[in-house]
């Protein structure tokens, strides 16, 4: 089956790197797939566009900007706090901390720099800024079933039930 642009469910086995660099950021390599449902914004939009067309047994290597990955860094995103909000923790530049955001999410920030009253942080996303190279196999490709169109979830409300979001992300 080709992957279209709407209620497919895909499976891929990827390694990205940032371009221009041989460091891999991100691989499912010799893992479970990576599943998702096209045009529910479940992937970078960059990605899931380039794999529309594409069709089970394809592979390639996908380059995709930043504006249409992580966005670019947004300098609002910087914040200075004071550095008792801190207290406990063996501050490094560059080091993840992770904290509950006003909506409830996990947000990850990253320490750019401390002194001793404050700290800087940014609460852009690692890869924001930064172009992608994707090396993609696509491993399945098929229509979704209904049940996965209504939950957005692949495998259904089954997969939500057996507490696994069905994005191959390996959580359960």
């Amino acid at each position: 089956m080709t992957i279209t642009n709407k209620d497919c469910v895909v499976g891929i086995e990827y390694e990205v790197k940032e371009t221009g660099t041989t460091d891999v950021v991100d691989s499912n390599k010799g893992g479970e797939p990576l599943e998702f449902i096209i045009g529910l914004g479940q992937v970078i939009p960059g990605l899931e566009n380039a794999l529309v067309g594409m069709a089970k047994g394809e592979s390639g290597d996908i380059m995709v900007k930043a504006s249409d990955a992580y966005g670019e860094i947004n300098e609002e995103a910087m914040q200075t706090l004071p550095k008792e909000q801190f207290d406990g923790v063996d501050l490094v530049e560059g080091m993840s901390l992770y904290g509950q955001g006003e909506d409830g999410q996990t947000v990850q920030v990253i320490v750019k720099s401390f002194d001793d009253t404050e700290v800087k942080v940014d609460f852009n996303h690692p890869l924001a800024g930064k172009d992608l190279m994707f090396s993609v196999s696509v491993l399945s490709a098929r229509e979704a079933t209904a049940d996965e169109i209504a939950s957005g979830v692949v495998g259904g409300a089954a997969a939500e039930a057996a507490g696994s979001c069905g994005t191959g992300c390996g959580c359960h």
